[in-house]
């Protein structure tokens, strides 16, 4: 007779079904790690954790491949902006001079090449069907060489989350966030956060140093249509709508929301001088509720939508002013 163990809500599982389950789980995180890399932006950071030197100093950090010819994505605070060089290292030991080649400080994301060819790459789940509850792994390089490819586990404790990020002055929000308690170090910064199945469901990125067990991930789907692009063409050419917006869970943060409330869309904050949006019909305190049909609750949505597009092509805009409903069009500028 197999020995059985009950779990919550009536379940039950065997124990040579949970060995084999654990076993599962184990291949496939195996696999994956295959296709996580080192980062740093020194050609030689050494590889001892007793080094004097910071995480930030080294510029130590993990990405994954995403494509077959040598596309790594990361944090930009990583690798750096666009144009940045930095140095990529394999599951394999081999080393590779990187170039950035597309990033966006707002998400905190970037996309490296490096000259590559048949690589292992991950596969991208649909962050859109996330649940709070569900089981997830986390992926990264936490200190240095010693602790390469550290695995740790947790669930996804909230989605949706914007955290206010305070630096050199400036204040910026990074919004729509995966919160998990999956333990998540400086150097897992550009790590993937995965299900058990091994699909990528975003990249790990800033944790709150002030509390134990908070960590935060972008969603991968974000990032999908640059991802497409370069991998079908070797080029993104990334449009704009040339506004600064809010969505309404930054509004709290912010000393003007005491005079807005609004349930859905965003909230147009500045419009860029001589930007793609300025001397239309859009005001500075619009809400925009969809974008040629498609609905807008987080700027996520917007940015997500305009990766899909090109410079010089024109979108709709449905805003709200008060009382007043109406439809703008807008040529997209290029970033």
């Amino acid at each position: 007779m197999k020995q059985q163990k009950c779990y919550p809500h009536g379940s039950a599982q065997t124990v040579e079904e949970a060995e084999e389950n654990s076993k599962n789980i184990a291949d496939i995180i195996e696999e994956t790690t295959r296709k996580v890399v080192g980062i740093s932006k020194l050609k030689n950071a050494g590889n001892s954790i007793l080094s004097k030197s910071t995480e930030t100093e080294l510029g130590l950090g993990t990405g994954i491949i995403i494509t077959e010819n040598g596309y790594i994505l990361s944090n930009e605070h990583v690798t750096g902006e666009k144009y940045s060089k930095c140095y990529i290292t394999l599951e394999n030991g081999i080393n590779y001079d990187g170039t950035v080649v597309w990033s966006d400080s707002n998400l905190d994301l970037s996309i490296t090449k490096i000259d590559a060819k048949n690589l292992e790459y991950v596969e991208l789940a649909d962050s859109s069907k996330i649940r709070v509850g569900e089981t997830v792994y986390a992926i990264g390089n936490p200190i240095g060489f010693e602790f390469r490819r550290t695995v740790t586990s947790g669930i996804i404790s909230a989605k949706n989350r914007t955290i206010k990020i305070d630096e050199e002055e400036t204040q910026s929000y990074m919004t729509d966030l995966i919160q998990t308690d999956a333990t998540i170090n400086p150097g897992n910064s550009g790590g993937p956060l995965i299900y058990p199945n091994g699909q990528v469901i975003g990249i790990n990125t800033v944790k709150i140093t002030s509390a134990e067990g908070i960590g935060f991930a972008v969603p991968i789907n974000i990032v999908k249509p640059v991802i497409q692009s370069f991998k079908n063409t070797d080029n993104f050419e990334e449009a704009t709508i040339g506004i600064y917006a809010y969505d309404k869970e930054v509004m709290p943060y912010l000393d003007e929301s005491a005079n807005l409330n609004f349930k859905e869309g965003i909230y147009v904050a500045q419009i860029t001088k001589n930007g793609p949006a300025d001397n239309t019909e859009l005001k500075e305190g619009d809400i925009i509720t969809n974008i040629d049909g498609i609905k807008l609750n987080t700027m996520n949505d917007l940015r997500q939508y305009i990766y899909t597009k090109k410079p010089n092509d024109e979108v709709t805009l449905n805003i709200n002013r008060g009382k007043i409903n109406r439809n703008i069009k807008i040529v997209l500028g290029k970033k």
